[in-house]
């Protein structure tokens, strides 16, 4: 695929970065947090809604097979996107935050107790901290922490020693949406294979930055939200080996997850039925469906390519910002930059950085054991889309520079 990019063309893609905030230009680097959306994922969800609003799976009327017809071609279209196997490996959820809470509660709760233990990393979302957390305080399991260093790096040599017959399952972030370290996953799931440890990957950061392969990767569980995708909120997915999800025991009761109930027994759906109980978020499927075939569209390698060449700009400008101090350094790196300066609280900075029009994200940033590796409350951070360009990074700076003025 071609790396051509025109970011001008690209942004007429995307209404509200027409919008004025506070009467200066809307310059949107909050984009970690969730990016916008595009006219396709727009319409999209509107046409869903206007000509074939129905519910899936149920009916044999008209709108139900289109309903069902739309929502599935975007399953078809995730799993063509992540390459998997087979559509019956890809699991609707809201989210990666549930996709995660349904391994822990279907796969790995029934397998695990007192003496295990699980092993995540130091740089994880709270989405992937919390959930075992409350598995280990339900089984009498451990959690472990695999270290970082200084540039906020995941120390390699030290999770491998922390790797053995104990450990039932690693959970570890693709792309650190406090740092924007890549972390080497194949390595990682190589490490981890020797003792045969499952492999959790919370790809919520790395889908809208790079081209994800989960074969290729050879992890067994991999995480993801289209609402960092450019698709809607509420929508997201898991994917897992179809082995693994035949084993596992439903996460949640009820309709369409069943092919059979009565008062005295329930025989479960096939997959990917089995773990998606009741009605679901059809117009959100349908929209990541769309931001699916317009991310396929551009070209992930050329969005990789383009953002690449915004992160190194900015980084390169914000460095040279007096009293300026990055926080999160790794040599391999995804659009985002997470910083301080001078002794300006984060959210003082923001506010004032607001008036200028720029939109960044102040605080731990679901974070905190991130921020006190770091000894700092919080940090302001940028995170960079496919829309963005070096004219913004230029006003970002401006806007800085003036805050820095305005603060001392």
């Amino acid at each position: 695929m071609s790396v051509q990019f025109n970011v001008e063309k690209v942004r007429h893609d995307f209404p509200i970065l027409t919008r004025q905030v506070h009467g200066k230009p809307l310059v949107y680097f909050d984009n970690a947090a969730s990016v916008q959306r595009p006219l396709a994922v727009i319409e999209a969800t509107d046409d869903f809604y206007r000509m074939h609003n129905a519910n899936v799976h149920r009916g044999v009327h008209l709108l139900s097979q289109e309903a069902t017809d739309l929502y599935e071609a975007a399953r078809r279209g995730l799993t063509r996107f992540i390459n998997a196997p087979s559509e019956r490996e890809v699991i609707f959820t809201r989210g990666t935050t549930e996709s995660i809470n349904l391994v822990a509660q279907s796969f790995l709760r029934p397998r695990i107790g007192p003496g295990d233990e699980i092993l995540i990393t130091h740089m994880e979302h709270h989405s992937n901290i919390v959930p075992w957390q409350m598995l280990c305080e339900q089984t009498g399991a451990s959690l472990k922490v695999a270290p970082i260093n200084q540039r906020g790096e995941l120390e390699l040599d030290a999770l491998e020693n922390m790797l053995s017959e104990r450990v039932k399952l690693l959970g570890i972030v693709h792309v650190s949406n406090a740092l924007g370290t890549v972390n080497p996953i194949e390595k990682v799931v190589q490490m981890a294979k020797r003792f045969d440890i499952p492999v959790l990957v919370d790809g919520a950061q790395a889908m809208p930055h790079q081209q994800v392969d989960v074969q290729a990767l050879g992890c067994d569980f991999y995480a993801l939200s289209g609402h960092k995708m450019y698709g809607p909120t509420g929508i997201g997915a898991l994917w897992a080996r179809e082995q693994i999800l035949e084993d596992m025991p439903p996460w949640q009761g009820g309709g369409e997850m069943i092919t059979k109930v009565t008062f005295n027994e329930t025989i479960y759906n096939e997959l990917p039925a089995k773990f998606e109980a009741g009605t679901p978020n059809i117009a959100g499927g349908v929209g990541l469906g769309a931001a699916i075939e317009y991310l396929t569209g551009l070209g992930m390698d050329a969005i990789s390519v383009h953002e690449a060449t915004i992160l190194e700009a900015a980084t390169a400008k914000l460095s040279a910002v007096d009293g300026l101090r990055i926080i999160g350094t790794a040599a391999h790196k995804a659009g985002v930059i997470s910083f301080t300066l001078g002794d300006i609280h984060p959210h003082d900075l923001g506010t004032v950085i607001d008036h200028h029009g720029v939109a960044l994200r102040t605080g731990h940033h679901c974070a905190m054991p991130v921020m006190q590796f770091f000894k700092v409350p919080a940090t302001a951070r940028v995170s960079f889309g496919l829309y963005n360009t070096l004219e913004e990074v230029d006003i970002l700076i401006d806007a800085l520079e003036q805050s820095r003025e305005m603060f001392s």
